[in-house]
């Protein structure tokens, strides 16, 4: 039988089925159906309808047509086709932006997501008394909204008024760390996300760790494997799964980064208004670094949005790569 006559058949076959629902199965579709709407009505509102706004403002500049000598006019909007675009792709403050982000994401995630896992680990292993405390004050900083957060590693950060100054002071000694360094500043970045987001992390990996069935780990015993080889051999590969998520999440998280260079720009001021392309992007929308309104801006959201997918699609790649060749 050919490709043809067999792909023919199942249609058939397709159709006989839907022909032959029952209006029970027909009410039960409708249901269905009823139950996912709010969830597909705000989806639409607030994921998708965004997203068409701003690639469609991506393509217009705000301009001033009309008035005299003295100025004057009305701003009206105009469309450019790609100039916005071009305007990003050419800048040097963009790219800038985006290898001081790529440098961050590559020293601060791979710190985050051990972390993550160890404590996890540390949890899954019965060793910890008071199970619950631990988990939720590990998972606390999470709650800490960003910025406030960030003004918290601020004033920690600033010798004036640091906590961790006064401490070294009392002990004779003298702070001589410089936490707004040039070419510190990065890891002092990097240090306020990994507090923040460290227990969120480790809860996605204590779920894969707490889902694995017990039997694998008697089995073990049974065999002789040691507790650290059951880490090793046992729970560390079946968490592969987890720790793509943690990691692809954590990808798109800091090519977003803004909330801790925002709030450290304000006693660091050497930074300008586009040490990251967060805040390029606001302070373009805001008319700080172009008077043309927000389809700059909207183009440089759309350009970080697919520099972010291709970053996240050859990790992807090479994790799945890694796991065949170990397989």
């Amino acid at each position: 039988m050919t490709t043809t006559a067999i792909r023919a058949n199942t249609q058939a076959v397709s159709r006989d089925i839907n022909k032959r629902k029952t209006p029970r199965a027909r009410k039960e579709a409708r249901t269905g159906w009823l139950f996912m709407a709010p969830f597909t009505i705000l989806f639409l509102l607030i994921f998708i309808l965004p997203i068409a706004i701003s690639i469609y403002s991506s393509f217009f500049q705000t301009k001033v047509s009309g008035g005299g000598a003295y100025g004057g006019g009305e701003a009206v909007k105009q469309f450019v086709g790609f100039a916005n675009f071009e305007y990003v792709i050419t800048s040097s403050d963009f790219w800038n932006g985006i290898g001081r982000v790529i440098l961050y994401t590559a020293v601060q995630v791979p710190v985050m997501i051990l972390a993550a896992l160890g404590l996890a680990l540390l949890i899954d292993s019965y060793l910890v008394r008071h199970v619950t405390v631990f988990r939720l004050g590990w998972f606390l900083p999470y709650a800490v909204p960003g910025v406030v957060a960030a003004i918290i590693w601020l004033c920690i950060y600033t010798p004036e008024i640091s906590p961790i100054n006064s401490l070294v002071e009392a002990l004779g000694g003298e702070l001589t760390i410089n936490f707004f360094g040039q070419k510190i500043i990065l890891v002092s970045m990097a240090n306020m996300t990994t507090w923040t987001f460290t227990g969120y992390n480790m809860l996605i990996f204590l779920a894969a760790l707490q889902a694995i069935p017990r039997d694998l780990y008697e089995a073990a015993r049974i065999d002789g494997a040691t507790s650290f080889q059951i880490v090793t051999k046992i729970k560390i590969p079946m968490v592969r799964g987890a720790a793509l998520l943690a990691v692809l999440l954590s990808i798109v998280g800091t090519i977003q980064l803004y909330n801790e260079p925002a709030v450290m720009e304000t006693a660091n001021k050497w930074m300008g208004t586009a040490y990251t392309p967060m805040m390029m992007a606001l302070n373009t929308a805001k008319g700080y670094m172009t008077p043309k309104g927000d389809g700059p801006a909207s183009a440089i959201a759309i350009v970080m949005a697919l520099i972010a997918g291709i970053l996240a699609v050859i990790y992807f790649l090479v994790d799945r790569k890694v796991g065949s060749s170990n397989e």
